[in-house]
């Protein structure tokens, strides 16, 4: 299950062979991990569909409690992901020593990202006096949230610990323990949600007593397997247990925090259009969701080919290779757009189905279908952006694309969405459609400027 996929750099003749080489290496090392993307998105998408299901309340109840718990996990996903590229470079480099404190480096960072994470879970009531949601919808998203916080120890415990199995080249395991996951997830979320085994229906509250519950038991099988693993023997964490060391802290939280808030700037902006649509009524805010999910379920593919670009390049600078590390970094390029031209007419014909698939409200079904042609059409812009995003974070390059994407999606984006979706200045106002007209926009922005930063890009990466 852990056998490592980190070659040393291909030692054939040619710019073609060595390209697909390093293609095939990046299919090896990011396959496993797509699945467990998919498998971790799964319980979102899950959650989605059978809260729907039980009634619209509860998918919007659900749609906007996961536009606030979302970005906040996956900023401190970003701020942990420090240790991937990390651990990889110290494999490269042949500093096997450094693995160990590392890790428990990022352990200590993410049991202070835990607390923090709960404490702003909990009280969430002021937010929702912003929304003006109404008083039933506001109380299914508190304890949605309340019991979804009680999983959040287990989720950045398996975050911190993907940086020591990813990083080593062991990609399998996280998708193991991600299947595990989502698979206990669905018989959890029909107990709960529906109210079986002598429990009371819980609806869209149910949802976050099974993501709970589910992601508890995954971390837990986790550890043991790490424990009792004879290919982890070497990177015990009880009998190499180390002290939190302040500088190593830092150097971590300096690759992390630019990363943590790169991605919370793009899924933030996703999460405030979902709560400035809040006053549009529950059947646009549940037809924002679904499409939202969609998007995440496709985004998935190149997320995780960006995840193993970022893997593979810091190997290849910490093995001394950097004409290796420019090379699979550039021709990836050609892997996102491949896959950006097969995305756009699935999505497109297949939109009525997979709306679908999601509700049986036809109103809902509509409004989807609609927006999904504006998320078909984005997904070139989208899937560029994050190979090169994450081809400049195997360089440790994060500042410069911070900036990036704060001035395509803070800067440009959400103030252009507004515009279009509730004032007749530019147009007569759009609706929903406006804020989805405005992600393509920011997307081409933030693709453009980050494809320019990685061609040109000439920095030395720092010593791992």
């Amino acid at each position: 299950m852990d056998q490592t996929h980190q070659p040393p750099p291909p030692a054939v003749p040619g710019r073609t062979a060595r390209v697909l080489s390093e293609w095939k290496t990046l299919a090896v090392l990011g396959g496993p991990i797509l699945v467990a993307q998919l498998a971790q998105t799964a319980n979102a998408v899950i959650d989605t569909i059978m809260a729907g299901h039980y009634s619209a309340e509860d998918l919007a109840a659900v749609g906007i409690g996961s536009s606030l718990w979302m970005p906040l996990l996956l900023f401190f996903f970003g701020v942990l992901s420090a240790l991937q590229p990390t651990i990889s470079g110290q494999l490269g480099a042949g500093r096997l020593g450094r693995v160990m404190p590392t890790t428990w480096q990022g352990l200590y960072i993410a049991a202070v990202s835990a607390v923090l994470m709960i404490l702003l879970l909990i009280n969430v009531e002021p937010v929702l006096r912003l929304l003006r949601l109404d008083a039933s919808t506001a109380q299914i998203v508190q304890g949605y949230l309340r019991a979804f916080s009680w999983g959040v120890p287990a989720l950045l415990l398996i975050a911190a610990l993907r940086g020591l199995t990813d990083g080593l080249g062991h990609t399998r395991v996280i998708m193991v323990f991600s299947l595990f996951g989502a698979l206990l997830n669905l018989p959890l979320n029909y107990i709960f949600i529906y109210g079986k085994l002598g429990l009371p229906a819980m609806g869209g509250v149910g949802c976050g007593w099974a993501t709970a519950l589910s992601n508890s038991i995954a971390a837990l099988a986790l550890l043991l397997y790490l424990y009792g693993s004879r290919h982890y023997q070497r990177f015990h964490l009880l009998a190499h247990w180390s002290a939190p060391r302040w500088r190593d802290i830092v150097s971590l939280l300096r690759l992390g925090l630019p990363i943590g808030a790169t991605i919370f700037v793009e899924v933030s902006m996703f999460a405030v259009i979902a709560l400035f649509l809040a006053p549009l009524g529950a059947q646009v805010v549940a037809a924002h969701q679904i499409v939202l999910n969609v998007v995440s379920l496709f985004f998935m593919l190149p997320l995780s080919l960006g995840m193993a670009l970022t893997l593979r390049v810091s190997f290849l600078l910490g093995s001394g290779a950097p004409s290796d590390a420019r090379l699979v970094a550039r021709s990836s390029l050609l892997l996102g757009l491949a896959v950006a031209v097969t995305y756009v007419p699935l999505i497109l014909w297949g939109r009525g189905l997979i709306t679908a698939l999601y509700t049986n409200d036809p109103g809902v079904q509509q409004i989807a279908e609609h927006l999904l042609v504006f998320a078909a059409i984005f997904q070139l812009a989208d899937i560029l952006q994050v190979t090169a995003i994450s081809a400049l974070r195997g360089y440790r390059d994060t500042r410069m694309p911070l900036g990036i994407m704060l001035l395509s999606f803070w800067g440009l984006c959400l103030p252009l969405g507004y515009v279009l979706t509730f004032t007749d200045w530019l147009v007569p106002a759009l609706g929903a459609s406006g804020f989805w007209l405005a992600l393509i926009v920011g997307l081409s922005c933030a693709c453009v400027l980050l494809t320019l930063r990685l061609w040109r890009f000439r920095e030395l990466p720092q010593p791992v």
